[in-house]
């Protein structure tokens, strides 16, 4: 292994991958104990639990009570095509490196917590809970989100000032709904920033305003200068660019709220994925009666998984829950009990962990063989989330990677983005 590449966790997961596939590993194989594997490879004992972990998450491995951890037992066709592919050449629509912007490492979902969740959840709930939810959602939901945003995110709603939703995308249409049927003509959205947003706000009858983000984030001055009553932002870290909210920047835009009695919508965007710090303290903690937090699992959990949740101020709450009312019922109940039980029991705090671990290695590539080939300056926003801005020196055409260099590339990719 090289100690001074990739962190050894993921050195050690890829090869374990790659023998598996290569047939090295063959199905049945019993692997060494975690300790004695540990003993072997000369690293800690947690590190080799986290890779048999992630591997047995991902169908690689599975382990048993008293039998060890082994090589899952692939269906015989299965095996055949993985030891010997095809030979024909692939269709040339076939994407080599997956660098899709939106979607979070699909294979590491941990899809075994979350059979287990569901299963509790149908065990516990009451009979009650099988019928229609309450129109703001769980209060189970609620109590255990509003508890983890205070203790993660720095927040301080209370369970009451929740609404739980399907998903980001439709909590924020049903607030861009609420504002343009209260008096609010005109929306700043980021800029740089996704234009799904734009085309989200002209749908509810917002004029679309594109503010100026910088290397602090939203341009407040420039906001000021609008007519813009409401603003979108992501300051934990800026979509695209990937900086957060400068301090003062975040002052600004609290006083700025105050001064036109505006509403600031926080998109948690990639708060969870800080990789040189704890993350960065939610606005919502800051000024809860300007500010509505959005937030949902898509990006730490799965983009399938469809739940979502509003924070917000008292006067919007009761507007909010009609809209909801009259446009949706929500996330399944059952869901909503499972993803409460999950993060009660600690394996979503596991997963996340784990995935921070997973995205921290990725980038540590990326960053190696972009700036081996464009220098140390080309790449931007590495200090969370999982995506980078690489900036291209022209004429890139002369200078195009080689199929090497993509192929370790695509090694570091994790896309992330607004999944839902």
């Amino acid at each position: 292994m090289d100690r001074t590449g990739a962190p050894l966790l993921v050195q050690i997961q890829e090869q374990l991958r790659a023998a598996i596939r290569d047939g090295r590993l063959t199905p049945g194989e019993r692997l060494p104990s975690t300790r004695r594997m540990a003993e072997h490879l000369q690293v800690s004992r947690g590190t080799v639990v986290e890779v048999y972990e992630q591997l047995v998450a991902e169908g690689y491995l599975d382990a048993v009570v008293g039998s060890g951890t082994r090589v899952t037992q692939f269906p015989e066709g299965d095996r055949r095509r993985q030891l010997h592919p095809s030979s024909a050449p692939p269709a040339t629509s076939v994407v080599r490196f997956d660098f899709e912007y939106g979607i979070p490492d699909l294979r590491s979902v941990p899809l075994r917590d979350w059979v287990w969740a569901v299963g509790e959840a149908t065990r516990t709930l009451p009979t009650a809970g099988l019928g229609d939810e309450e129109p703001a959602g769980s209060p189970h939901l609620r109590e255990v989100i509003t508890a983890y945003h205070r203790r993660i995110r720095a927040g301080c709603a209370t369970a009451d000032s929740a609404i739980v939703v399907g998903g980001f995308r439709q909590g924020l249409a049903f607030t861009l709904g609420v504002l343009a049927r209260t008096g609010v003509g005109a929306i700043g959205l980021e800029d740089p920033g996704p234009r799904e947003h734009d085309r989200m706000a002209e749908r509810a009858g917002l004029a679309a305003l594109p503010i100026p983000a910088d290397a602090e984030g939203l341009d407040v001055a420039a906001l000021h200068r609008t007519s813009a009553r409401a603003v979108l932002v992501t300051p934990a870290h800026q979509c695209p660019a990937g900086v957060a909210l400068s301090p003062a920047r975040r002052r600004a835009l609290i006083a700025w709220a105050d001064e036109v009695d505006g509403v600031i919508l926080e998109d948690d965007y990639d708060a969870e994925f800080r990789y040189d710090r704890h993350p960065v303290g939610s606005l919502q903690g800051l000024a809860p009666e300007r500010v509505v937090a959005l937030g949902s699992v898509s990006k730490t959990l799965a983009p399938a998984i469809r739940i979502g949740w509003l924070l917000a101020p008292h006067r919007f709450r009761d507007v909010l829950i009609e809209e909801k009312q009259l446009s949706s019922r929500g996330a399944p109940g059952l869901d909503q009990e499972a993803l409460a039980l999950l993060i009660e029991s600690g394996r979503f705090d596991r997963h996340l962990r784990r995935m921070r671990e997973l995205y921290r290695g990725r980038r540590d590539v990326l960053v190696r063989e972009t700036t081996a080939l464009f220098g140390p300056a080309s790449l931007r926003g590495l200090a969370a989330g999982c995506h980078a801005v690489l900036s291209l020196p022209p004429p890139m055409s002369t200078r195009m990677p080689s199929s090497r260099s993509l192929e370790r590339w695509g090694s570091a990719s994790a896309a992330s983005g607004d999944t839902d």
